[in-house]
């Protein structure tokens, strides 16, 4: 079954690991160190992570190391971007009316 990249990013679990393993690659034991759940439990995690292709796998002799695939997180950025320029249109209307009432006191 193919997962969409949003489902994965949608449990907070998984956010967590991506963040964990975006500064270095680590083996599912040191990731499940992070958190107060079962090895099991966070490979099922990074399943799900693999099959978005969130994360790559690299083998070192007996131990896998997951990293974080940059490259489609860009896929995430992406779909992001189309609110970008909403959301500065409303901070910079919010800085106008912040600046406005600040005159008016």
């Amino acid at each position: 079954m193919r997962r969409d990249i949003f489902q994965a990013i949608a449990d907070p679990t998984r956010r967590a690991i991506l963040t964990l393993i975006a500064l270095q690659a680590m083996t599912p034991n040191a990731i499940a160190e992070n958190f107060n759940t079962t090895r099991q439990a966070v490979s099922k995690h990074l399943r799900i992570l693999s099959e978005c292709e969130l994360v790559k796998q690299e083998h070192q002799g007996r131990e896998i190391y997951y990293s974080l695939e940059v490259d489609k997180m860009k896929e995430v950025d992406q779909w992001l971007e189309q609110f970008r320029a909403i959301w500065e249109i409303q901070f910079n209307q919010l800085d106008e009316l912040l600046e406005k009432m600040k005159t008016q006191a």
